[in-house]
């Protein structure tokens, strides 16, 4: 009886002594998931055209070439992509000015490093029969908030000179708002490259559009504060190396050559990227001041 517990007591000893370290170790490895995770630099993303060169550098290996730890969150709401901003779980995001202007305005403090070849159209629903400015009367311009889409909006609401106003529905998810399109319950909206392009395959007109007037919104910008840390500084310098040579490889090949990450990230299907625009990728510069200027404007009215 007294050898069974004794063995007994070995066992629970050998049993306890062999768990104890792969809890630690568990637990170490936790830890260190969690240090890579908050070192790393995190961007903010949209399922959209201009994203395209954050998407080459991570599916083609460039980031990791360069040794550059590179998180891509993905968002369908330029929304979301503020709250992440303004909450600094990412330092950085792909936005408009119009929207990185109001950020700074009420307090956050932003850099500006890429100056994006993005652009914005007004859609028109073809079973509406909506063909001119005038004709969005009474109907309803799907967009968002204190963003490049409310601005081109309300400038088509002006220029217009609408007998009744339009109104302005704020849909945020672009997928959902080119699907509301589509499925005929929205008479207009603004949307940028794919999203553009899979509505006007289907016919439908665009009116307006920010390439026109030479208006250039389109920008990813970090917070100020995390460009004031070494660390943080000498990634966004590898990003913007890595961003630089995205955009070669995209230029020599073309953006057809990356139909498998524009369908992952941007659910484009081949019919519409073979029908995409050519778009110029050049390499990360800031914006125009005319462009900021241009945003700071309507911010202020």
């Amino acid at each position: 009886m007294r050898n069974t517990l004794q063995y007994l007591l070995l066992l629970c000893f050998v049993l306890g002594a062999c768990g104890e370290p792969q809890a630690v170790k568990d637990r170490k490895a936790r830890h260190e998931q969690q240090v890579k995770d908050s070192l790393a630099l995190k961007v903010a993303v949209m399922p959209t055209l201009d994203c395209l060169p954050f998407f080459v550098a991570k599916e083609r290996g460039i980031f990791d070439s360069l040794h550059l730890d590179v998180r891509l969150r993905l968002y369908r709401a330029q929304m979301d992509c503020d709250t992440a901003l303004v909450g600094g779980s990412v330092q950085g995001a792909v936005t408009d000015l119009v929207r990185a202007e109001r950020l700074q305005h009420r307090g956050l403090p932003l850099n500006y490093k890429i100056a994006t070849a993005a652009y914005w159209q007004l859609v028109a629903n073809r079973k509406q029969r909506i063909t001119q400015l005038s004709d969005l009367a009474d109907k309803m311009i799907a967009m968002t908030r204190y963003s490049v889409t409310d601005m081109i909006a309300t400038e088509a609401m002006e220029k217009g000179k609408l007998k009744n106003p339009a109104f302005k529905v704020q849909v945020n998810d672009v997928t959902v708002r080119l699907g509301m399109l589509m499925n005929n319950e929205m008479d207009a909206m603004v949307l940028t490259e794919p999203q553009a392009t899979a509505a006007r395959l289907f016919k439908n007109p665009v009116l307006l559009s920010t390439a026109d007037n030479d208006f250039r919104p389109g920008v990813v910008a970090f917070r100020r504060a995390d460009m004031a840390d070494e660390h943080r500084s000498r990634q966004v310098q590898l990003l913007l190396r890595a961003y630089d040579a995205a955009c070669d490889s995209i230029s020599r090949y073309g953006t057809l050559h990356y139909a498998a990450e524009l369908e992952k990230y941007c659910r484009a299907d081949l019919r519409t990227v073979k029908a995409l625009p050519k778009t110029m990728f050049t390499h990360a510069a800031a914006p125009r001041q005319k462009d900021v200027d241009t945003a700071r404007r309507w911010i202020a009215k």
